[in-house]
């Protein structure tokens, strides 16, 4: 569980004390961000056959498991773009980042029960420094679907660890994960925290915070979001699969409820697995 957590209102704002949290910590925690009625108008979106899962692939984690996957480059016009194009979701990654912000990719991370494979130590920034983003001036948003602990393979974050700045990546077990000595070295002096979350739950947490997860060997799936937001000034130099900057359009946090577009994916562009040099073989999955 974060030691320094935060709860969603309506009249939520991004405090000094969170801002603080950002530049201590390098994450805050809004508990209840997505509300239960929010919560039950996405999941059926999320499991239907005819949304994104279907363009779900697995990345094996070099110990017999794997974890489903699914990426768009573009939020679109269904429910989970009006999720992450949400004046609660944009504004607070503005106010945390100081400024302007598009969406770069989301996302839909699928641990599977007694399969859901594990990830290894990494940055994001590790990854995105490579995609001609100059600047860490970056973040991701974890938001849960499914309860989160560490019996289902919980996120797992070193507490400031973005303090100290881009470390090398390279192949770990299958996947690309930060340079393992010097993570040994951080491990060491820095605190580990399991983030423990129940659904609706946020973690926004900066592009260089070391983290990773454990397999989920439970008999409960986990499934989350994972939202990154690059900076408007943060535009990568050079053309990649991920988005240069983008205008993203906010919507009122109603139009969440409002949506009436649940399976409709135009627009979205989604990664195909086999043009990104981090995923090394994927597996396509059939989701009917």
């Amino acid at each position: 569980m974060a030691d320094r957590d935060f709860h969603y209102h309506d009249d939520f704002t991004v405090t000094d004390e969170m801002k603080s949290a950002w530049k201590e910590d390098g994450y805050i925690l809004v508990r209840s961000i997505l509300s239960p009625k929010e919560m039950s108008i996405l999941r059926p979106a999320l499991e239907s056959d005819d949304g994104v899962r279907q363009h779900a692939y697995g990345l094996p984690d070099g110990e017999g498991l794997h974890s489903n996957m699914c990426i768009w480059n573009h939020p679109g016009n269904d429910i989970t773009g009006m999720i992450f194009r949400s004046q609660k979701m944009v504004d607070t990654a503005e106010q945390l980042l100081g400024g302007e912000v598009y969406h770069y990719h989301t996302k839909l991370m699928m641990k599977e029960a007694h399969t859901g494979g594990r990830f290894v130590w990494h940055q994001d920034y590790g990854y995105w420094y490579n995609n001609g983003c100059l600047y860490p001036d970056m973040m991701s948003v974890f938001v849960a679907i499914d309860r989160c602990d560490r019996g289902n393979g919980c996120l797992q974050v070193l507490k400031g660890s973005h303090k100290l700045g881009r470390i090398d990546h390279g192949a770990v077990s299958g996947q690309t994960g930060a340079n393992l000595e010097r993570v040994n070295h951080a491990v060491n002096i820095l605190s580990l925290v399991h983030v423990e979350m129940e659904p609706g739950d946020a973690l926004f947490f900066h592009c260089n915070v070391l983290h990773k997860s454990e397999q989920n060997k439970s008999d409960r799936r986990r499934w989350a979001f994972v939202a990154a937001y690059n900076k408007a000034t943060n535009n990568p130099v050079k053309e990649h699969h991920c988005p240069r900057y983008t205008p993203l359009y906010k919507v009122p946090n109603e139009a969440i409820l409002t949506c009436g577009n649940k399976t409709d994916m135009a627009g979205k562009d989604f990664l195909d697995p086999t043009k990104d040099d981090t995923v090394r073989n994927p597996k396509r999955l059939k989701t009917k």
